[in-house]
């Protein structure tokens, strides 16, 4: 197996890691807003922008790591 076989393998796992841990962040946050909201309806404007955020960090970790599979590739 040579060092092009072995960047795409890592490059695969690191796809998947990412997939699946954007995956599971996303569906914690959301969740536990709708609890959030549904247990204080008064507060859903706050909630919804706190989660706004959280959700688009939880994003920005996979991105981040596809972009880097991309040169793991490359190389």
């Amino acid at each position: 197996m040579d060092l092009q076989n072995l960047g795409v393998i890592a490059a695969g796992i690191a796809f998947a890691g990412a997939a699946i841990g954007g995956g599971i962040g996303v569906g914690v946050m959301y969740s536990q807003f709708l609890a959030g909201m549904s247990r204080q309806p008064e507060l859903a404007g706050k909630l919804l922008s706190r989660a706004f955020l959280g959700l688009a960090l939880a994003e920005a970790l996979p991105i981040i790591v596809v972009g880097m599979a991309f040169t793991l590739i490359n190389k």
